[in-house]
């Protein structure tokens, strides 16, 4: 686990880097990201997927 210091300095390399006005856009990108993972691993589906478990039936 970092240390404050070494979090301060990572900071800083970051915002040399990127720029303070793309910093927040890169943390919700990496947020976001991070959750999708998380929910894929823990195998959750999506409101908006459709429902596999029960596919529809031919009607002949």
């Amino acid at each position: 686990m970092p240390g404050f210091w070494e979090l301060v300095l990572l900071l800083i390399i970051c915002l040399l880097l990127f720029g303070a006005r793309r910093l927040p856009e890169i943390g919700a990108s990496l947020g976001k990201g991070l959750s999708n993972f998380q929910h894929s691993l823990r195998g959750n589906k999506d409101k908006d997927s459709p429902d596999d478990s029960n596919p529809p039936q031919d009607k002949h």
